[in-house]
């Protein structure tokens, strides 16, 4: 092969590793937020599918005319630390009363190619009128126009909306504000990522919170594995075929999802199947593929970013509070401790530095830092909590403090 040869293949899968770890940090990619890696997934498009169909299941759709890329991330248990977020300064998660907007929304631009928000605030104000489970919706009061403007902007920053004319942050403050619309009803089809709708199930509203795992099983159930995963089904009744596939799916979901894979909390059938030389052999093979950095240890696996572009959060981050905070709290984890002593460890780190973390310099001030915390160090799978007693987790070895060493000084292997 030639030099040239040689180095347009290495440019070809450096571009399929950046469009894989682009996705996996954006799972909606449009030409409008992020053109370069959208072109880059559109040329790419096939081995960028067969990644991801191959080691994880998903599916990823790339509508070049339409101008967006969308890898469709199946999960049958929920994630309580991704929640939708507000597109203001605090990035505040979103309510109850959001999420029920954010359906009622989408349900009613579905209908209509072009709109105004006063227009869509009427369909929506008749479609929970009608429906008693609903409560009212009540566009004369601020805060309800507010909760009405976070859901459009999110519809907005997915390109599921345009605003062709006036500004939706204008409504917040009234009522009679001109604001149009262009609606793109493909890309809102494609936000729903289950593979059964949800309209499917006909299930009273009464029942659904007490057979809400249920119905979230349903609702994610993949027919390719048969009753692979169901620890109700007998051995004779899954194919080694749908076995196999289940397990390589499941977990390399987690390898990509988790910031870190702990082996203790895989089943001793996905334990086995990592251990196998298949298995390890096909985790090499992905984090190669991927542009990714394996790191194996006795404890558990993770795949490194070494670009940062396969999340949409990173630790340690000098910008954030609740990260330093948590990452000065890691020092103290030699040994588990309860969460008040953390609160003291935070109320003296705060009463040391009065002009950091303003915004905790209060009487409940050490309560929430540590809440926040621990959130942090709980999601990047560094400390976990149980029964208010924190214990720190092998991965946050990699950021222990360790004694400065000079050149020349002599090392243990």
């Amino acid at each position: 092969m030639s030099q040239l040869a040689n180095q347009l293949a290495q440019a070809e899968r450096e571009e399929v590793s950046r469009g894989i770890r682009g996705l996996l940090g954006i799972p909606l990619i449009t030409q409008q937020t992020a053109p370069e890696l959208f072109d880059l997934i559109r040329r790419r498009q096939e081995p960028v599918r067969k990644w991801f169909d191959y080691y994880c299941g998903w599916v990823v759709r790339v509508e070049p005319r339409l101008g967006y890329a969308r890898l469709v991330k199946v999960q049958a248990s929920t994630d309580p630390s991704r929640p939708l977020r507000r597109r203001r300064t605090g990035r505040a998660p979103f309510d109850r009363r959001r999420y029920t907007l954010l359906c009622i929304v989408i349900a009613e631009l579905l209908t209509v190619p072009v709109t105004t928000i006063g227009q869509l605030a009427e369909r929506v104000r008749q479609a929970a009128a009608v429906d008693d489970v609903i409560p009212a919706v009540d566009t004369a009061s601020k805060n309800e126009r507010r909760a009405f403007v976070d859901v459009l902007r999110l519809l907005e920053s997915y390109g599921g909306v345009e605003v062709v004319d006036g500004s939706t942050e204008a409504y917040v403050e009234s009522e009679d504000a001109k604001i149009l619309y262009r609606v793109n009803t493909t890309l809102l089809i494609r936000l729903l990522a289950t593979p059964v709708g949800p309209s499917t199930l006909a299930v009273p509203i009464e029942e659904v919170p007490q057979r809400f795992e249920e119905l979230l099983g349903t609702l994610t159930r993949e027919r390719r594995y048969g009753l692979a995963g169901d620890p109700l089904a007998g051995e004779s009744e899954i194919s080694p075929t749908q076995q196999n596939l289940w397990l390589r799916h499941t977990v390399f979901r987690r390898l990509v999802d988790d910031p870190v894979m702990y082996f203790a909390d895989l089943s001793p059938a996905e334990h086995a199947y990592l251990g196998s030389p298949t298995g390890r052999q096909l985790l090499r093979r992905a984090a190669e593929q991927g542009g990714f950095i394996l790191e194996e240890r006795a404890e558990g696996a993770m795949l490194v970013d070494p670009d940062s572009i396969a999340t949409d959060s990173r630790f340690p981050d000098d910008a954030s509070t609740a990260k330093v905070t948590a990452l000065l709290l890691l020092d103290t984890l030699t040994e588990p401790a309860t969460t008040e002593q953390l609160r003291l460890t935070a109320g003296r780190l705060l009463k040391e530095h009065p002009s950091w973390a303003k915004a905790y310099q209060d009487a409940d001030g050490p309560a929430r830092l540590v809440n926040d915390a621990l959130a942090e160090l709980t999601v990047f799978g560094l400390a976990r909590v149980i029964g208010g007693v924190v214990t720190r987790l092998p991965a946050a070895g990699r950021y222990a403090v360790q004694a400065p060493r000079t050149s020349g000084q002599e090392t243990n292997p």
